[in-house]
């Protein structure tokens, strides 16, 4: 039998999670209010960096990787997710001034409600990604497409961790939020999404400086995504064999997403403690 405490829990459980769906359909409601094309228009995004990255790295700036497109995409969409969540979340709290001041809810939902909302963008555009897989690339079905559980996982958990810490943060110090879009374009540059990590592996791995490359979450889950999906670490080009991903079997990816696991749970409990003394003095700070 539930006790008062259990069925209290519950409650306050339920309440949150309903709050939380809301205010996601309101953001997407609000987001294509009026729109004729809807939620096709978050597939724009993607799709012109698909076209423009693909011309000029497969034409311009030849980079002898076969399907660069494949390769690209599977990168770009996780990390369009992240940072649309990341962005979002900053200043969640500081827009919902009106909200906080005057409403008592649980604040936690409004970062977790940026997650939502990107998440839902990146659950259409990976389903249209899937698609024309099928289409132009079916050597991506395999056992490596096990990969894309654990992947995800860390990339949910790590993404919530940073809303929580961005979104706190942002209300006493408003430069985070300007300082988060410089980081963010630097950290898209150090992450291997438009060239591939056997690059960085050549040069980094003589100096011993490749695992300082691979701890950064972010790098960890795209090139397990892209394991996942691009598949072949080598493959072959003009007749000569090409490294395109990370050798090392499939150790080497669930070794750096256990590191990447690790630290986005240790980010996560940072990130609920700050959030939790802070918000106490949203209302005074906005």
């Amino acid at each position: 039998m539930l006790s008062a405490a259990d069925i209290r829990a519950a409650a306050q459980s339920r309440v949150r999670w309903e709050l939380l769906v809301n205010l996601v359909r309101k953001d997407l409601k609000v987001k294509y209010k009026n729109s004729a094309l809807g939620f096709l228009w978050s597939l724009a995004n993607p799709l012109l960096y698909l076209v423009v990255f693909d011309l000029v790295f497969s034409v311009f700036l030849k980079s002898n990787v076969p399907y660069f497109a494949v390769m690209f995409m599977s990168g770009l969409l996780v990390w369009n997710f992240f940072n649309l969540s990341t962005l979002s979340a900053t200043g969640v709290v500081v827009g919902s001034a009106n909200l906080v001041r005057k409403v008592r809810f649980p604040r936690v939902v409004l970062p977790l409600a940026s997650v939502g909302f990107a998440a839902v963008h990146f659950v259409l555009q990976i389903l249209v990604f899937f698609v024309f897989l099928l289409a132009f690339y079916r050597a991506f079905i395999g056992p490596q497409l096990l990969l894309l559980v654990p992947a995800l996982a860390v990339v949910i958990v790590f993404t919530i961790a940073m809303a929580l810490l961005v979104s706190s943060l942002n209300v006493r110090y408003r430069d985070t939020e300007h300082l988060l879009e410089i980081a963010l374009l630097a950290w898209f540059w150090l992450t291997p999404i438009v060239y591939p990590v056997s690059r960085v592996q050549g040069e980094l791995v003589p100096r011993h400086l490749f695992w300082a490359f691979m701890a950064n979450p972010m790098t960890a889950v795209v090139t397990s995504l892209q394991r996942a999906i691009y598949r072949y670490p080598v493959v072959v080009s003009g007749g000569q064999p090409v490294k395109v991903l990370a050798t090392g079997g499939y150790g080497f990816y669930l070794k750096w997403l256990g590191v990447a696991g690790v630290t986005s749970l240790v980010l996560l409990a940072a990130g609920l403690v700050i959030f939790r003394r802070m918000q106490a003095d949203f209302a005074e700070e906005l």
